[in-house]
C-alpha cells in the first residue's frame, strides 16, 4: 500500500500540506482534488521521488512499479506504435535479451526468453498497443507515422498511451483528459475502471472522476482529507461536514462568550477569583472549532447582446471541407436566440470543421449559408490559447478589441476575471493554461456576442472556473453551440444534440449515456470490419450477447425518439430541421427501464 505518515510538504517556504496521514491500498482509485496551487502536483512529485517531504514520511512497497505521464514528448522518427510499446519496459528487456541470445545461437536462452514472452503475453503486446492508440483516436495509418509528425496535443495522447501500456502497480495521472475529446475520454474511463492497480488521478472533469474513483483526497487550506466515495459523494459529505462544523463553531462561540462574561464580571472579586480563574483555564483548554470559511468563488456573466435577431444563422444543404476534400455534406439547420446545441461525434469526424464553418473560418463548398446582418460571434477555437500574443499583456489584448476605451474601464473588466493590479500589465506568455483560458473567455464576454461557438473551452479550467462557465452559459440570452469532453458541462448547458459522423450532421435523440453506448457499438463494428476473422459474407458475426445488447440499445433509442415526439413533448415552433431533445424522457416505457432511464 501507499502510506503517508504525519506528512508535511512545503514549496518555497510556503506550507502546502501539514500533518497528513493516510493509507491507500492496492486497487483503490483516488481522485485528488483541490484548487490550483493547493499542492496536487507537488504530492505527485513526492510520490515519484522528485520531491522530499519536509517532515513525516511517504512510503510504498519496494517492488511496486510506478507509472506516470511524461509532460513533454520529444519529436523523433520513431513510429507511434513503437513509442507506445516502449512503455512496457519488461517486454523491451526480454526482447533485447532475445536478440542477444539469437545472435549468440544460445538455444537455452532463446527458449527462456520465449517462455517469458508467453508469460507476460508479449506476443499480443503490439495488438494491445494498437488497441490503446485506436481508443485514443489514432487510426491504423497514424499508428505507423513518426512521433515528430504529430502536434503537441496528439503527442500528449501518445504519452498517455505509453503510460497505459506500462505494467504499473501504482499509476499517477495528472489531467489525463485535457487533450482528449469526448469519445476518447469515455474510452480512457472504461480502461481505468478495469485497471487492477492503484490509481491517483488529478482531473477537473467531475463525471470522469465519478465514473472511476473509489476515494477522494481533498487538498484545502494546507490540509489533506481522505473521503470514501467518488467526487459527488465527496461533495455531499463535505457539505454536511461544513454544515455541522459551522453549527459547532456557533455553539462553541456562545459557550466561550458565556464563560468570558463570568470572568470579566468576577475576576476582580476576591470571593470569585478562583472560579473566574477556573473558567479562564477552561477556555484555554477548549479545542477551538474553526469557522466555516467559504472559498472566494469566481463567477462571471455574459454581457447582454445589443441585438437578438432570429434566426441568427441558417444552413441549407451545405457542404464543407478543405480544398477538394469534402468532410461534411448535407448540413441543414438554423440557430435562434435561446438554442443550446451540443455537438457530438467520434474523433476526426468533423466537429471542429463544423465549428469553423459556423464561425466563418471555412467557406461552404456547396449549399447556402444565411447569416443575419446583426449576427455577432463569440468563437473559442480548440487551440484558442495559441492565438494569444505571448509578448502582449492582458490589457494590450483588450486595447486591440476596443481602441477607444479607457484603461480604467478595461482594468475593471480584467479585475472581474481575477487579473488585478500589475497582473493586467504582465506579458501573458508565462501565464498558466488556466489564466490564458480565463483571458480568452474574458475577451469573448467583452464583445457581447449573440452566438457563442465554444470548441473545447474547458481545457485548463479548474472545477471552480467550469462551474462559473456553466452558470454563465445558462444565463446567456443568445444561442450556444458547444463541443466539449466535459459531460457535466454538456448535460447542464445543452438541450439539443447533433451527431457528426460518416460525413453527415444529424440530430441525436438521446442523452450522453446513450451516446456512449452508440460509441461502444460503433467501435465494435469498426473492429469487426477490420478483423481478419470474418465470415463468408466478409463481415465478422457478432456473438449472441452482442446481438442482444445491440438490439436492446436500438429499441431503447427508438422508444426515446418516439416519446420525444408525443403530444406532451412537441417540436418547438419553427424548428423544422430537428426536434429539441430532452435530457429526460418521461415516456412510460422508458421510465420502466432499469436505471439510469433515458
Amino acid at each position: 500500500m501507499l502510506s503517508f505518515s504525519d506528512l508535511e510538504l512545503r514549496r518555497g517556504g510556503r506550507p502546502l500540506i501539514q500533518r497528513f496521514s493516510a493509507q491507500i491500498h492496492l486497487g483503490q482509485k483516488v481522485a485528488v482534488v483541490g484548487r490550483n496551487g493547493s499542492g496536487k502536483s507537488s504530492l505527485f512529485a513526492l510520490v515519484l521521488g522528485d520531491l522530499h517531504a519536509d517532515a513525516g514520511d511517504c512510503s510504498m512497497p519496494r517492488n511496486w512499479r510506478v507509472g506516470s505521464v511524461a509532460q513533454h514528448v520529444e519529436a523523433s522518427d520513431q513510429p507511434a506504435i513503437d513509442f507506445v510499446l516502449d512503455g512496457d519496459a519488461e517486454l523491451r528487456r526480454i526482447e533485447a535479451a532475445l536478440v542477444i541470445a539469437e545472435d549468440a545461437h544460445d538455444a537455452h536462452g532463446i527458449g527462456h526468453c520465449h517462455e517469458l514472452l508467453h508469460a507476460i503475453d508479449g506476443y499480443g503486446a503490439r495488438a494491445r498497443a494498437g488497441t490503446l492508440l485506436h481508443g485514443l483516436g489514432f487510426n491504423a495509418e497514424q499508428q505507423t507515422q513518426p512521433v515528430a509528425s504529430f502536434s503537441g496535443g496528439w503527442r500528449m495522447r501518445l504519452a498517455l498511451a505509453r503510460t497505459l501500456m506500462q505494467r504499473a502497480d501504482l499509476m499517477l495521472l495528472d489531467e489525463p483528459t485535457n487533450h482528449l475529446d469526448l469519445d476518447a475520454v469515455i474510452w480512457v474511463q472504461d480502461w481505468l475502471r478495469a485497471f487492477e492497480g492503484t490509481l491517483l488521478v488529478i482531473s477537473h472533469d467531475r463525471d470522469f472522476l465519478d465514473a472511476i474513483s473509489t476515494h477522494t483526497l481533498h487538498l484545502h487550506s494546507e490540509r489533506a482529507t481522505m473521503y470514501v466515495g467518488n467526487y459527488s459523494q465527496f461533495e455531499r459529505t463535505r457539505a454536511e461536514r461544513l454544515r455541522l462544523q459551522s453549527m459547532q463553531h456557533v455553539e462553541q462561540a456562545k459557550r466561550i462568550a458565556h464563560l468570558q462574561k463570568f470572568v470579566d464580571r468576577f475576576k476582580a472579586k476576591a470571593s470569585k477569583a478562583k472560579q473566574a480563574q477556573s473558567r479562564v483555564k477552561m477556555i484555554e483548554r477548549m479545542e477551538k472549532v474553526a469557522p466555516m470559511l467559504a472559498e472566494a468563488e469566481f463567477d462571471f456573466e455574459f454581457r447582454v447582446p445589443d441585438k437578438l435577431p432570429s434566426p441568427l444563422i441558417r444552413l441549407d444543404d451545405v457542404a464543407v471541407g478543405y480544398g477538394d476534400r469534402t468532410v461534411l455534406s448535407g448540413i441543414r439547420f438554423n440557430l435562434a436566440p435561446g438554442d443550446r446545441l451540443g455537438v457530438l461525434g467520434p474523433n476526426g469526424e468533423g466537429k471542429s470543421t463544423l465549428m469553423k464553418l459556423l464561425a466563418g473560418v471555412l467557406d461552404g463548398q456547396a449549399g447556402q449559408i444565411v447569416r443575419h446582418p446583426e449576427l455577432k460571434l463569440g468563437y473559442f477555437a480548440q487551440h484558442q490559447l495559441e492565438q494569444l500574443d505571448p509578448a502582449a499583456s492582458a490589457i494590450e489584448h483588450f486595447r486591440k478589441l476596443s481602441p477607444g476605451t479607457s484603461d480604467q474601464v478595461l482594468r475593471d473588466v480584467l479585475a472581474s476575471f481575477l487579473f488585478r493590479g500589475d497582473r493586467a500589465f504582465e506579458p501573458v506568455g508565462p501565464f498558466s493554461g488556466g489564466e490564458k483560458a480565463r483571458l480568452a473567455l474574458a475577451m469573448i464576454v467583452y464583445q457581447k456576442p449573440n452566438l457563442l461557438l465554444l470548441d473545447e473551452p474547458t481545457n485548463h479550467l479548474d472545477l471552480d472556473m467550469r462551474q462559473a462557465l456553466e452558470l454563465a452559459l445558462n444565463d446567456f440570452d443568445g444561442a450556444l453551440v458547444l463541443v466539449a469532453h466535459d459531460r457535466h458541462l454538456m448535460s447542464a448547458c445543452c438541450d439539443q444534440f447533433v451527431r457528426v459522423a460518416d460525413g453527415k450532421v444529424g440530430e441525436f435523440d438521446g442523452d450522453l449515456d446513450q451516446y456512449a453506448e452508440w460509441l461502444t457499438r460503433r467501435r465494435r463494428e469498426l473492429a469487426n470490419a477490420a478483423s481478419g476473422n470474418t465470415s463468408g459474407s466478409g463481415e465478422r458475426k457478432p456473438t449472441r450477447d452482442q446481438r442482444k445488447n445491440d438490439a436492446d440499445a436500438r429499441a431503447r433509442e427508438s422508444r426515446c425518439a418516439s416519446a420525444s415526439r408525443n403530444a406532451n413533448n412537441r417540436w418547438p415552433a419553427g424548428k423544422v430541421d430537428w426536434p429539441r431533445s430532452k435530457k429526460t424522457c418521461w415516456h412510460p416505457i422508458c421510465t420502466s427501464l432499469p436505471a439510469p432511464p433515458c
